[in-house]
């Protein structure tokens, strides 16, 4: 007998593991339908919400960055589709789909995102026309954003044959329906701004088209995203989308709309047989211009040969008139010759009056004058300081020391030379100097 190994221990975070796995595995994509329920929307970004119909539901997760490109507000109650894969919230345990997409489930509710959609950017300016930009006067290169296989670009490439076959087209192939389309009409508009601000392109404006269809058909022109890429585009944009009497977002958010591809290409292209019958007319008009002018002119021509007068006659008048501005012109000549003299007369009288030799005589006798009158000023100034000298001197004389040696007095000096005023300042033995009026003598202190 074999015996049967026992069945191996799993925790429960090893089961939620294997479990998240098979389902992830065998459900990676699934498009659900069912009713909004509890929804909620965090801080974080995220939405929680419940997927239910009349007898069974399921949790849901829609992460932010992900239902950023939701572009209707979904309501709980409301009728939903979405598309995401299966998986299992490991720390509860919990079954749940996360979500990738969400649309509304049915024409009315497509058309009620596309009127949440639009309220709102109506009410964020971008519908506004101070934010449209013009059309350039001449156009000669477009970017066209469409199927390439479709009927608008059949459309769009006859109408520019007919009346202006040198239009220059740039077709950029997107998908202008299902789930990936709105991408890539947002990402063809920004690579079409891209190129043309560095110089790569010299697209003078983007015309986003595409052929009728349904309201599903035409959805991905009601995205958020393409909105988006249209109100940030730096070239000016044309959007037609659609029939004549279908509408879209990027109807409203472009700068100008047309009702059709073949009027789109209508817009942005000049008849050529239109501007050949107006240059025709532009040319018998200048024609007639030009026949008019000349016309006129021969008139003035013929007017001015009949005024010409005889050369001779005017030659004589004007010989006449020269000798007129002879003869004034010798009088003025003459006149101003004796101002001129007049004037230097005038100047030689002053310059007699102001002969620098008088001066000088006239300066010669003032400098005589002071200079005596300083030398009289300096003999006053020396004598008050020698009387002032000699009066200090006999001062000095009498209040000397000399008068009173004069009359037998005698200074006495120690060896330092310093005078002895008093008895007690010396000492047995020292020798001190006797001053006389006449002559020294060296004397010992004895006593």
């Amino acid at each position: 007998m074999t015996t049967q190994e026992p069945p191996q221990t799993l925790s429960v975070s090893q089961l939620n593991g294997l479990a998240k796995q098979l389902l992830e595995d065998c459900f990676a994509q699934v498009n659900v339908t069912g009713e909004l329920s509890t929804l909620s929307r965090p801080s974080s970004g995220h939405w929680y919400f419940t997927l239910k119909d009349d007898r069974a539901q399921i949790r849901c997760a829609f992460f932010k960055g992900r239902n950023a490109r939701v572009n209707f507000s979904p309501e709980p109650g409301q009728q939903v589709n979405v598309r995401g894969k299966v998986s299992l919230y490991e720390g509860r345990g919990d079954y749940q789909l996360i979500v990738d997409s969400m649309q509304p489930a049915g024409a009315g509710a497509l058309a009620l995102a596309f009127e949440q959609l639009k309220q709102e950017l109506m009410a964020a300016g971008w519908f506004d026309a101070a934010n449209k930009k013009p059309l350039p006067a001449t156009i000669s290169h477009i970017a066209v954003i469409t199927s390439p296989t479709g009927a608008a670009i059949h459309d769009i490439l006859s109408v520019l044959q007919r009346r202006w076959p040198n239009m220059q087209i740039s077709v950029l192939p997107v998908l202008v329906q299902g789930e990936h389309a709105a991408q890539q009409i947002a990402n063809a508009l920004l690579q079409a701004n891209i190129w043309y601000s560095q110089g790569r392109k010299d697209f003078d404006v983007i015309l986003v088209s595409r052929g009728g269809g349904s309201l599903e058909d035409l959805w991905p022109f009601n995205e958020r995203i393409v909105a988006e890429a249209i109100y940030n585009s730096a070239l000016p944009v044309v959007s037609a989308v659609g029939h004549e009497v279908d509408f879209s977002i990027s109807d409203f958010v472009a700068d100008i709309r047309a009702a059709t591809p073949s009027a789109a290409a209508e817009l942005l292209s000049p008849d050529q047989s239109e501007l050949v019958s107006r240059l025709h007319l532009l040319k018998g008009r200048l024609a007639n211009s030009q026949r008019r002018r000349i016309k006129l002119w021969q008139d003035q021509l013929l007017s001015l040969t009949r005024r010409v007068r005889d050369p001779r006659s005017q030659l004589r008048e004007q010989s006449q008139r020269l000798d007129d501005l002879e003869i004034r012109l010798q009088r003025q000549w003459q006149q101003v010759q004796r101002q001129r003299q007049q004037r230097l007369a005038a100047a030689n009288q002053q310059l007699a009056l102001l002969n620098p030799e008088r001066q000088l005589k006239t300066k010669h006798k003032e400098l005589n004058a002071l200079r005596g009158r300083m030398q009289h000023a300096i003999k006053q100034q020396l004598q008050r300081p020698r009387i002032a000298l000699k009066n200090m001197a006999q001062q000095l004389k009498t209040l000397g020391p000399e008068q009173t040696l004069n009359r037998g007095y005698a200074i006495i000096s120690n060896d330092s030379g310093a005078i002895v005023r008093d008895a007690n300042m010396l000492t047995n033995g020292e020798q001190v100097n006797a001053t006389f009026s006449r002559g020294k003598v060296a004397l010992l202190v004895k006593k």
